[in-house]
């Protein structure tokens, strides 16, 4: 493998067959495990409204979170490419996924809204030219074929 290729690999298994499997739509469960090597399982689920288990992670949430982790990291990695101390980060990312006629749909954006706390007040005026550059090597954010915008703010730590 070269440095330029990055594989990764998982088992989803589902675990809803309550018997008669897909016999009919309502006779199964969405439950399903993410099994990863050397990490905890992922116990996973459809979304409540198609019948899943809102105790259990869904694919919806899950793209969500690896987009707001991917832009966390991706910022974390150019405030340090800049000099820019970063002392806290906390986003509260929303989602909106469009349904069609026929059954199917699709993300039609994704908002993330880091709050991100910085160390030296001089920085606060770089803040939205990382966040631009985050955007542009998150390899989450470039996979996806809907827009990732952002509602960035900043404050700066107490001296």
């Amino acid at each position: 493998m070269g440095l330029n290729e990055h594989h990764y690999a998982l088992t989803v298994r589902w675990t809803g067959n309550l018997g008669e499997g897909t016999a009919s739509y309502r006779g199964y469960s969405r439950d399903h495990d993410v099994e990863i090597s050397g990490l905890p399982t992922l116990k996973g689920s459809a979304d409540p409204t198609f019948h899943g288990d809102r105790a259990r992670y869904n694919p919806e949430q899950l793209l969500l979170a690896a987009l707001s982790q991917c832009h966390m990291l991706s910022f974390l990695h150019v405030a340090v490419k800049h000099g820019v101390v970063v002392t806290g980060y906390e986003d509260n990312a929303e989602g909106l996924m469009m349904l069609n006629r026929d059954g199917s749909g699709q993300f039609d954006s994704v908002t993330l809204k880091p709050h991100v706390t910085i160390a030296d007040p001089a920085h606060a005026s770089l803040v939205p030219q990382l966040h631009h550059e985050a955007n542009q090597v998150c390899f989450i954010a470039r996979s996806v074929n809907f827009p990732v915008l952002h509602e960035p703010t900043t404050t700066a730590a107490a001296a």
